[in-house]
């Protein structure tokens, strides 16, 4: 395990010290299924306050659930004591826990394939789940009673969609049949941004669409957004046809609108608040929103308005989405035309990012323009006519907005 010497000099410690350390869960899930990782977290019969004394960068994020992150070379690792979760009471966490083994540890966690360990200094597997049969039988599988553990951790539901998605793997009929039972159940036991980080990464994998349109098979994507509720199956996988074409950078978020074609910019935006989503996230649904209207307007657009459409960053993105809501021939011809169109707007384009103008206010003034309202609405005017005749000069422009009523007279 050469690639990965931080977290090998962790277990090295651990055992040098005489307790047992493993790799656990996702990594060992990804190891069998030949999938590179760097997400590696490591679980140990070393209480935490011991992990603490051994290592000398350490971060108790967990202490109460026996959680040490170890930091290594600028590294962070998560070292966590095998335990038993007890008592859960709120649907997300365990109201006490107890230091036990790695075959108790392992019982406890969500599903068969996230729940073995490997010894990186042996080049060991532990399995005592049979989650190495299921990853072989592409099967997730709860470990245990899967009502209990959606009990647990009701985020589990969507979590078993998730990986099921990403990896083409089938959800086992109890599994499944419980996840069913309990799809109304998801709150208040569950935030928010749980699910949207479950979102996040699905959109990361490339699976979102599936994702979501299993979840709405399972009752689950209508227990998230009740404005889905009634809403058929079918007329969801119509609604999220396209975005199996949107760009693999664009936004999460760009991926769930969608899902409600009737929103109006207002709603939209109270989407992104229910969500919590961040600012950066708001501001592009604005802009997507905008960008929708701006094309399909009626009446001509002015080429000012183009560039500086094009000068938001967000631009190339949300033409690449918005293509994909037409057909073939359109869209190419669509992409094309803007192509070309930005080509010729270049100019005004790199002036607008840099907020270099052609006309500036020193050059109103050296015509006899003082500063106040009416220069300002002077040089957006003197802007407009520079992008729309492709104007590079300040004083043509100047002679130019000298026939306007809103020059003064002298």
């Amino acid at each position: 395990m050469d690639e990965h010497p931080q977290a090998r000099f962790i277990v090295e410690t651990l055992a040098k010290a005489g307790f047992i350390a493993y790799y656990a869960g996702g990594w060992v899930r990804d190891l069998l299924l030949n999938h590179p990782s760097d997400d590696i977290d490591i679980a140990t019969n070393a209480p935490p306050e011991t992990i603490q004394a051994l290592f000398p960068h350490t971060v108790p994020v967990g202490i109460a659930f026996g959680i040490i992150l170890v930091i290594i070379d600028g590294r962070q690792y998560e070292v966590a004591t095998f335990r038993q979760d007890l008592d859960y009471k709120d649907g997300r966490r365990p109201s006490r826990i107890e230091f036990t083994t790695a075959v108790e540890d392992a019982k406890r966690r969500d599903f068969t394939i996230n729940g073995m360990f490997y010894d990186p200094l042996k080049d060991e597997i532990f399995d005592y789940v049979h989650g190495k049969a299921d990853l072989e039988a592409k099967i997730i599988r709860a470990i245990g009673n899967p009502h209990e553990r959606i009990k647990e951790d009701r985020l589990r539901m969507i979590r078993a969609v998730r990986l099921g998605c990403r990896f083409g793997f089938q959800i086992e009929p109890g599994t499944e049949a419980a996840i069913r039972a309990h799809a109304n159940e998801l709150f208040p036991a569950v935030a928010i941004e749980r699910i949207w980080q479950e979102f996040t990464k699905g959109h990361d994998f490339g699976k979102l669409r599936p994702m979501l349109i299993k979840l709405h098979d399972f009752g689950i994507l209508q227990t998230i957004f009740p404005d889905l509720k009634g809403i058929a199956l079918d007329e969801i996988e119509r609604r999220l046809h396209p975005i199996k074409d949107y760009p693999a950078h664009a936004p999460t978020i760009a991926s769930i609108l969608p899902l409600f074609p009737q929103y109006n910019l207002q709603k939209r935006l109270e989407l992104c608040k229910k969500l919590k989503l961040s600012n950066i996230d708001q501001q592009f649904v604005a802009f997507l929103t905008h960008a929708g209207e701006l094309i399909h307007l009626e009446r001509p657009v002015e080429r000012f308005e183009w560039a500086y459409f094009y000068a938001n960053p967000f631009a190339p993105v949300c033409l690449q989405i918005l293509s994909t809501h037409m057909d073939e021939r359109k869209r190419t011809a669509f992409l094309q035309r803007h192509e070309e169109e930005m080509q010729v707007l270049s100019h005004s384009i790199e002036r607008i990012k840099a907020q270099n103008p052609v006309v500036k206010s020193n050059d109103l003034i050296a015509a006899g323009i003082k500063p106040g309202v009416t220069m300002g609405l002077l040089l957006k005017e003197a802007d407009r006519i520079a992008i729309n005749e492709q104007l590079y000069e300040p004083d043509p422009i100047i002679e130019r907005l000298k026939e306007l009523s809103i020059w003064p007279k002298s």
